[in-house]
């Protein structure tokens, strides 16, 4: 087994990543055309290939790629919400996150208006902002799989290549875990005197809780943007006046592509809400039910700290008869209020 405790590494995988500084590189080394074991290291942006002597490579460059190519692309279709923040440029990326288990930032208070007078010499109110120091969990999402010598060296021999299947079912399931982080559909997750919480269980949020389900009697695509354009109302009280975010639950689907009038074939109440918001999207781990998210698009609202993009590691076992690979990430999502308590997330459901 190994395991860290109070800086203290136990076990060769434990100790490979503290003299490494928590560089999971380490645990990636290949097998080059030359025989001899490489990893690749960061020299001033640039990856470059290292020859090390104290780590012995089970898998070949190629072998890493294949693998990589499946975990990637199994990942991407998952971070629907996380690829919007990180699109719109709202992350914050930490350099070697596997060696920071916190995040701390302040909110800050706002100060009060300017004067306005014909002298310049009258005194304006003198105040200053007031800070409140805040903590953030990174924890490391991951999940293991494995290979045995057997099966890598079938493999090679056969000319065929490995297996990836359930490879990039841990990496699904890894994305899903960060997806419904960030969407609050995963328990908030606790550590070192913070909490992580996403857009449906921050506590901060604001909600509307009386939106009409489409399959009520009477309900028409109209209620629906009216109740939305509530939403949006809610956030301008609040000092939050866009852009946003709009998301629906899957079961929204069936009438966010319905025409929104019988005068305008053609006109869904997708398309008439995405003319008002920019978009109009439904994001697959957003429940069950109906429910409608409104998220401005800014870093003082949410935003994905990124201390480790979805990666793989690799290690023995069992005299080195089994290859033990762990798919992890640390992606966190990071909500956000002002010092007085307003947010930019407005939450919808049904009553």
């Amino acid at each position: 087994m190994d395991f860290i405790l109070n800086g203290q590494a136990t076990g060769n995988v434990a100790g490979r990543l503290m003299q490494s500084g928590f560089n999971p590189t380490v645990l990636r080394p290949w097998i080059g055309k030359d025989g001899n074991t490489y990893i690749a290291v960061n020299k001033d942006g640039v990856l470059q290939a290292q020859m090390v002597h104290n780590a012995t490579a089970t898998l070949r460059k190629d072998d890493w790629i294949q693998l990589d190519d499946a975990i990637v692309r199994a990942a991407k279709p998952r971070l629907q919400a996380v690829a919007d923040l990180r699109g719109a440029g709202l992350q914050y990326s930490i350099t070697n996150g596997m060696g920071k288990t916190v995040l701390e930032t302040e909110s800050q208070s706002d100060i009060s208006d300017a004067e306005i007078s014909m002298d310049g010499t009258r005194q304006s109110k003198g105040d200053r902002p007031e800070f409140d120091l805040t903590s953030l969990p990174l924890p490391i999402i991951h999940k293991d799989f494995q290979f045995s010598a057997r099966q890598v060296m079938a493999s090679r021999n056969g000319g065929s290549p490995l297996d990836t299947t359930t490879a990039e079912l841990a990496s699904r399931r890894v994305a899903e875990q960060a997806e419904k982080l960030l969407l609050g559909t995963a328990s908030s997750y606790a550590f070192g005197g913070g909490t992580i919480y996403g857009y449906t269980n921050f506590p901060d949020r604001l909600t509307k809780s009386d939106i009409t389900s489409p399959e009520a009697s009477g309900w028409t695509p109209a209620t629906t943007l009216n109740e939305v354009l509530a939403m949006r109302q809610l956030a301008h009280d609040a000092y939050h006046y866009g852009p946003y975010f709009l998301y629906f639950s899957p079961a929204w689907d069936a009438y966010l592509d319905r025409d929104y009038s019988s005068s305008y074939p053609g006109v869904t109440l997708r398309s008439r809400l995405a003319g008002v918001f920019g978009q109009a999207e439904t994001r697959d781990y957003l429940g069950t039910g109906y429910t409608i998210l409104l998220v401005q698009k800014t870093a003082d609202v949410a935003r994905m700290v990124v201390g480790m993009e979805v990666t793989t590691v690799q290690w023995e076992t069992m005299g080195g008869m089994m290859m033990n690979f762990k798919v992890m990430a640390i992606l966190v999502p990071q909500l956000r209020k002002d010092f007085n308590g307003n947010t930019g997330i407005v939450h919808g459901t049904t009553s």
